[in-house]
């Protein structure tokens, strides 16, 4: 009998020294750098639509999960009527409206937290509509939340 509880032991400890290795080999993993994100972290991001520049900046830069960030948006000539929301690029995850300030010297200025996701890679979308010369516009820019310089 105790040559059974011995045998069982040995196999118990295999097990687990297994499924520890598993574990680390799946930690390992890293995802490739994506160019098309903005990188908060080398700046402002733009995007041009007829003859008006789009900046975005949020702080902080790396973007952390459950956390309010700062959102400023620059634009190269006055507009109107603008509104900002954020969603999950490749899922959903709820609509994120972003109360902006006035628009003061063709800028504005919000706040807004957005919720984490357990799969360790998750990019966001941030839609900026507004009125200009006489047409509605939107402007699309999509981040990594929890952008630790991937």
């Amino acid at each position: 009998m105790p040559k059974i509880i011995k045998m069982v032991s040995v196999v118990f400890f295999l097990m687990f020294l297994m499924a520890c290795d598993n574990k680390k080999n799946i930690e390992n993993v890293s995802f490739p750098i994506d160019t098309t994100l903005c990188q908060f972290s080398a700046g402002e991001c733009y995007k041009k639509v007829a003859d008006l520049n789009v900046g975005l900046m949020l702080d902080p830069v790396h973007t952390p999960s459950e956390k309010p960030l700062n959102l400023t948006l620059k634009f190269s000539q006055a507009i109107t009527n603008i509104l900002v929301r954020v969603e999950g690029r490749d899922m959903f995850m709820g609509v994120i409206p972003v109360t902006l300030s006035a628009i003061e010297n063709n800028q504005a200025h919000g706040t807004l937290i957005f919720g984490s996701c357990s799969s360790d890679y998750m990019v966001w979308r941030v839609f900026v509509t507004f009125d200009y010369q006489g047409q509605q516009r939107t402007l699309m820019y999509d981040f990594l939340a929890d952008n630790s310089q991937r």
